[in-house]
């Protein structure tokens, strides 16, 4: 891969992840520019990963090759107005944020952009993410080439054709890290109550969450039902425990909750 020069516009927790996923997987730290009105949080970048790092978003950007905007929804216009005063003909854009169309970025730039839209997900910092891509029609495919390996540093990628797919991919991969945080987080409370050690619980749980997502990667061939109903002997604890789950309705809460993930994207794109 070509290196290209970055910049990050933007130094949150989504940010940090992908920054690390970028170092971790060999991409030269000098290439990456972040920024941020925090000083703290840039200093932190600077020293965790050997970043460059500064408050000049004009600079930064006129400086790159690709420009990820990686700011919340309510700070984007004033982002890309201030940005639109540079010549981004030849810059490719990549935007993090959920709800904002392309179509809004033409306006907030006032000029023809080459613009994708990517929902990461957190474990990106660590190399196991997703991310969900979709280009818009002035992105060659040179370009959707670069956002591709640019994402893979951080785990798997997936092309989506439309801005709909997009807020279904938020739902089923941007978001749902926290889903999987607050089942282990009610595991672990559970557990505490029982009079479980806290760090031995937490070691159970984890390596299970981990078992399980492997035993679904190294078994394409089975349904994750059939997984599940290998684990779940007739009548054994197993069973009693899935039995309380699905009287509390666990697949209609899911359903509900991926269902309000896609209508707050939704909702926000009619905001932005």
């Amino acid at each position: 891969m070509v290196e290209k020069k970055l910049c990050f516009i933007g130094a949150g927790n989504m940010t940090r992840s992908m920054i690390s996923g970028l170092v971790k997987s060999g991409y030269t730290p000098s290439f990456i520019h972040a920024t941020n009105p925090s000083i703290e949080k840039l200093d932190a970048l600077k020293h965790d990963l050997n970043i460059r790092v500064s408050q000049d978003n004009l600079t930064a950007a006129k400086d790159a090759d690709v420009i990820i905007l990686s700011v919340k929804p309510h700070f984007m216009q004033a982002v890309c107005e201030q940005l639109s005063v540079l010549d981004l003909t030849h810059k490719l854009i990549i935007t993090i944020a959920a709800g904002i169309t392309a179509k809004r970025y033409s306006d907030y730039f006032d000029q023809k952009v080459k613009l994708i839209r990517a929902m990461p997900n957190t474990p990106t910092q660590i190399g196991v993410g997703m991310t969900g891509l979709f280009a818009d029609e002035n992105v060659s495919q040179e370009e959707k080439k670069t956002a591709e390996q640019l994402m893979l540093s951080g785990g798997e990628v997936l092309w989506v054709n439309t801005e709909d797919e997009l807020n279904q991919v938020i739902a089923l991969a941007g978001s749902s890290p926290a889903y999987f945080f607050l089942f282990m987080e009610a595991m672990l409370g559970a557990a505490k109550n029982s009079g479980i050690d806290e760090f031995k619980a937490r070691q159970l749980v984890q390596q299970a969450a981990l078992g399980a997502a492997q035993m679904v990667i190294q078994n394409p061939e089975l349904s994750v039902s059939q997984l599940r109903e290998n684990v779940t002997s007739k009548g054994g604890t197993t069973a009693q425990a899935i039995s309380a789950l699905e009287s509390g309705d666990i697949r209609g809460l899911v359903k509900q909750a991926m269902n309000d993930c896609v209508m707050r994207a939704q909702d926000m794109a009619k905001q932005y």
